[in-house]
């Protein structure tokens, strides 16, 4: 082998040397970038074969690779709308709100921006499933990205909620006389989200024996504006011997009383003067033979009244958004100040057969290459997918001591590599001077 063999393969050296220390300095630059996946560089050797063993000429090539498998440490995070993927796959994003084109990163330092998309700190927008009303996803082929939009948190708009359940819970006094009448109001809401008023008027027909009847609702800020016409009362309920609820029957209408389920009796409101649709409520007044609602025991008032009185319902008027929730599986739902919860967006997990095989967009934003093999969108924590974390950002891979310790390797290897150089500098300098 030549002097200039040798400055060829130490010049190698410094060259492979020095792209290991460029693969060092992003590491370390990147020690905190949320979800940034470190490189490493490997070396090989490789010779340059002529027509005899002598004249061989040896050197080294270095190729930085970046392990995008690897799984950063999971750190809690303030923001509620932070994202950590904790397993396999990547949160599917684009550079756009609207049709842009698609990338795939581990970065899930989400928050939402001026038009209440979730865009992360590199400005990317988190795309996601629309759901439909009643939770499932509204696109026909979810295993395509065109399935996927952006997240918009601000665009939620609260919907309301019919009455359709309503639930009774009070204490009837025993000691009260054969005829005495009480009165209790309950609140109902109709199919266009408008507050009623319904009066219930409870009368003692016989010992532990009761009628319930209801007036027509009113408007909840006018009681002598009536709004609609209801159906199925009176109710006649009858107790036992121990106060506990025994039985019920109610008006079918043309005055006969049929026995009915005490925790299942239908009412109906109709003609509702706000345009809303009709309403068919079920109200429950307890368990048969049970004091899980109504119950009957004496006052121990010289004036007996209604005592312990609860009543609920399901119905709501349209709210206000007031927060978003992520779950393990993705599901976004947001939440609003009537207390309804609505499932809206899903976050998918898109997986890959060999994720190192992804090529570096920018920064921690990766795209699918020939080595990656295709795309799968999966539900968070499904198969390969990993589950995603709300409230948590994945940290970067490198470790600062390991980055110290090939800075150290690299710069000893380059410091021999160019001492190798000078040195046949020096002989070549020899022998220049020879002929000289």
């Amino acid at each position: 082998m030549s002097i200039t063999s040798a400055m060829y393969s130490a010049t190698s050296g410094l060259m492979a040397q020095s792209k290991a220390l460029a693969s060092i300095s992003s590491n370390i630059a990147n020690s905190s970038t949320t979800g940034f996946k470190g490189t490493v560089t490997e070396f090989t050797s490789y010779i340059n074969k002529t027509t005899t063993v002598d004249e061989q000429v040896g050197g080294v090539m270095a190729t930085n690779t970046r392990n995008v498998s690897k799984q950063g440490e999971i750190q809690t995070s303030s923001t509620t709308t932070n994202l950590a993927v904790n397993g396999d796959g990547f949160f599917v994003v684009s550079d756009d709100s609207a049709d842009g084109s698609v990338l795939f990163t581990r970065n899930g330092s989400f928050s939402t921006d001026q038009s209440g998309y979730l865009q992360n700190s590199e400005g990317y927008y988190l795309y996601g499933w629309k759901l439909s009303d009643d939770g499932t996803i509204a696109a026909t082929n979810k295993t395509s990205t065109d399935s996927l939009e952006a997240i918009n948190l601000t665009s939620i708009k609260g919907t309301p909620k019919a009455t359709s359940t309503m639930g009774l819970e009070a204490n009837l006094p025993s000691d009260a006389d054969t005829g005495d009448s009480f009165t209790s109001d309950v609140e109902m809401f109709d199919a266009l989200g408008n507050s009623h008023s319904v009066t219930m008027t409870w009368t003692k027909t016989a010992d532990n024996t009761w009628s319930l009847d209801a007036s027509d609702p009113t408007k909840s800020s006018d009681s002598t504006s009536t709004t609609g016409t209801i159906a199925g009362f009176p109710i006649s309920i009858t107790f036992n011997s121990d106060g506990s609820l025994a039985s019920a029957t109610q008006d079918d209408g043309s005055g006969t009383m049929t026995s009915v389920d005490p925790s299942a009796i239908t009412f109906s409101v109709s003609g509702w003067t706000t345009g809303a649709s009709d309403s068919s409520v079920t109200l429950d007044l307890g368990t048969a033979d049970g004091t899980d609602g109504l119950t009957q025991y004496a006052s121990g008032d010289d004036d007996p009244s209604i005592g312990d009185w609860t009543s609920t319902q399901n119905g709501y008027e349209p709210g206000t958004l007031t927060g978003t929730t992520i779950d393990t599986s993705g599901i976004v739902r947001a939440t609003f100040d009537n207390g309804e919860t609505r499932a809206i967006f899903q976050i998918p997990i898109a997986t890959f057969a060999n994720a190192d095989g992804l090529d570096s967009e920018s920064g921690s934003t990766f795209t699918q290459t020939y080595e990656s093999g295709n795309y799968q969108l999966r539900n968070a924590g499904d198969g390969k997918a990993g589950e995603i974390e709300a409230g948590s950002l994945e940290s970067s891979t490198v470790e600062l001591t390991d980055e110290f310790s090939r800075m150290i390797t690299a710069q000893q290897a380059y410091t021999a590599a160019s001492k190798v150089v000078t040195t046949a500098q020096d002989m070549l300098d020899t022998l220049i001077a020879m002929k000289r």
